[in-house]
């Protein structure tokens, strides 16, 4: 989760280097630190964020070699000895990493033993000194004592180090953790993520696990595993330096819910013709027949798109007639594994690289069953590993807490729901064209919602300091429920649950009474009487009563305290709707708490390791 970033070429390493953090710090941002060779090794690090390192720089860091981090802490706690970069005892070797070395306990006496000291509580150093260690062995190779060390280690990293005795080169190696290389001319450029190097180049190389790289400023060169040279690809960026600015916004988070029209508009765009009823996925043309004869579908992911993953559920047994069960991606691994040959998975995860739902992944393949890929950056992990797949077309998402890859993963889940029920002919021409004609509205219906955020603006005010919250929804709507509380939670720090509606009589219920405000997500017509009994059995309990609902829906209006209106839909579309308010209720009230919305405290944006 943590950031990296390298340069070498021509120019000051050290002012590209913080640009580059100041791009990733949303991967980590606990601590930030950066080595540069300018003679001799020069770092400069701490706790803190990358704004507080910048002032650190000084022209002796000024070299046109360097490395960069910013961490999101796994072992040790956040503090100035933790940070990265690491260096080896003799001060010559500094490393950055991302991952977890699983068997550095075992190294670090190993090495202990043979007269090497430790200063930090990070698994990190003792990689560096591990590195190092194989180097004074023999001094005359780096890339060989690399992979020596990494021969040794049990875990996951991105790596990249630099060393004062080879100043014309960075070596870097990846397994279970992303990097990718920025090719410029007369100049490289390494990093965790594509948003840090956009500014310089546009074309890149994506590192695979097992790979090693050397890169110099006019060159570079990447073995595989067992020192195979590799002829990698070189891609082509489709990221502009606007996507990854605020653009005028307060915070990210902001930016990225009102981008919701035009995201959801850019991931509809020539996949769907309402006027003769069909949806075209390129990415899935190909193994529609698997699709249709599939003995079931599981979905696996983590937080926000579980999320979507369980409103996939919904939508592909409504739409397809097809059995869904929906798994949290990091619980998969650990159950009795019934996953094999007729099985689809479909894996869901805005970057493409979380640490979990790749190990589910790879569970699944290696039994036999179809593996498609849900996921929003071209060119991730789990976009290459899949055996097909839909790329939502969100854009950048920067703000750590998911808005609009939610509502893109659930308009992707959608399209492929009616596609498959089309080819299984449990949904006629006829229904697809109007399932079709009303998802092409949903961007223009958003837009409508964020138009009109006074009403959320309001009751944010009035609830900005309750302990907690309640949230209740019933079919489409509870995983609706789900979403609103994870994302209060993870920006205000409020305590808040999300429930199906009927489950609150088997024990929330014994929570509510007049402190106790309660989210109602009542948009679907097929379960608005019950919505409506439930909705009486908080007010009875003097529960604080927030409705999200449709026009017209007079019954529930009078009940509820307070209301936020969203236009109407087919129910099978509401969460897509319904979300939106929530998203900004949690962004308001977080704000008013002076919470930090684009960094809430102890999260990253991708998380990367396990």
């Amino acid at each position: 989760m943590c950031g990296i970033v390298g340069y070498i070429g021509d120019q000051q390493a050290s002012k590209i280097i913080i640009d580059g953090l100041k791009r990733l710090e949303y991967r980590g941002y606990d601590s930030a630190g950066l080595a540069v060779i300018n003679g001799e090794l020069k770092i400069k690090k701490g706790k803190g964020k990358v704004a507080s390192l910048e002032k650190m720089i000084t022209p002796s860091e000024n070299g046109t070699v360097g490395i960069g981090h910013t961490r999101w802490a796994t072992h040790g706690e956040p503090n100035d000895i933790n940070s990265h970069p690491h260096t080896g005892q003799n001060g010559k070797l500094a490393l950055v990493h991302n991952g977890i070395i699983e068997n550095y306990n075992t190294l670090k006496k190993k090495l202990s033993d043979q007269g090497y000291t430790f200063y930090s509580e990070t698994d990190t150093e003792v990689l560096t000194k591990l590195i190092e260690s194989f180097l004074e062995k023999d001094a005359s190779d780096l890339k060989k004592a690399v992979q020596l060390a990494l021969h040794q280690v049990n875990g996951t990293y991105g790596i990249a180090l630099v060393h004062s005795d080879f100043p014309d080169q960075i070596v870097v190696a990846r397994k279970g953790s992303p990097l990718l290389l920025g090719v410029g001319e007369g100049e490289m450029l390494i990093a965790s993520d594509a948003s840090a190097v956009a500014a310089y180049t546009d074309k890149v190389i994506y590192l695979d696990d097992g790979e090693i790289a050397v890169i110099r400023k006019d060159d570079y060169t990447v073995e595989s595993a067992d020192q195979i040279e590799l002829s990698k690809e070189i891609h082509e960026l489709a990221l502009s330096l606007e996507e990854i600015e605020k653009g005028g916004y307060d915070h990210f988070m902001l930016k990225e819910i009102f981008e919701q029209p035009k995201a959801l508009s850019d991931c509809l765009r020539g996949r769907i013709n309402a006027e003769e009823g069909t949806v075209t996925l390129g990415g899935i043309e190909g193994i529609m027949d698997q699709l249709v004869n599939a003995r079931r579908i599981i979905i696996a992911a983590c937080g926000t798109s579980w999320h979507s993953g369980l409103v996939g559920e919904y939508l592909f047994e409504y739409l397809a007639k097809v059995p869904v069960e929906v798994e949290y991606a990091s619980e998969f691994r650990y159950k009795e594994q019934l996953i094999g040959e007729g099985d689809v998975m479909i894996v869901i995860s805005q970057s493409g690289e979380t640490a979990d739902t790749l190990a589910a992944l790879r569970e699944a393949k290696s039994r036999g069953a179809l593996v498609l890929g849900v996921v929003n950056v071209v060119g991730s992990t789990i976009a290459r590993e899949t055996d097909a797949g839909v790329y939502i077309h969100a854009g950048p998402e920067i703000g750590v807490a998911s808005t609009k890859a939610f509502t893109a993963q659930v308009t992707v889940l959608t399209m492929m729901a009616i596609k498959l029920g089309l080819y299984k002919k449990t949904i006629d021409n006829k229904e697809a064209k109007k399932l079709i004609g009303e998802l092409a509205q949903i961007p223009a219906k958003i837009e409508e919602i964020l138009e009109s955020t006074d009403e959320i603006k309001e009751i944010s005010n009035l609830f900005s300091y309750a302990p907690n919250f309640l949230y209740l929804g019933r079919s489409y709507s509870f995983p609706v429920a789900l979403e609103g509380a994870l994302k209060l939670k993870e920006i205000s720090y409020i305590h808040a649950e999300g429930y199906p509606a009927a489950e609150m009589k088997h024990g929330p219920i014994a929570l509510i009474d007049e402190m106790m405000p309660v989210v109602v997500i009542a948009a679907t017509q097929h379960t608005n009487d019950k919505m409506i009994s439930n909705i009486e059995e908080v007010r009875a309990r003097k529960g604080r009563i927030i409705a999200i609902t449709n026009p017209g829906n007079e019954e529930v209006e009078d009940l509820a305290e307070f209301k936020s209106i969203v236009p109407e839909t087919m129910d099978v579309l509401s969460p897509l709707l319904t979300v939106i308010p929530l998203q900004l209720l949690s962004y308001y009230i977080a704000v008013n708490r002076g919470c930090n919305v684009d960094q809430p405290r102890n999260l990253a944006k991708s998380v990367t390791v396990e």
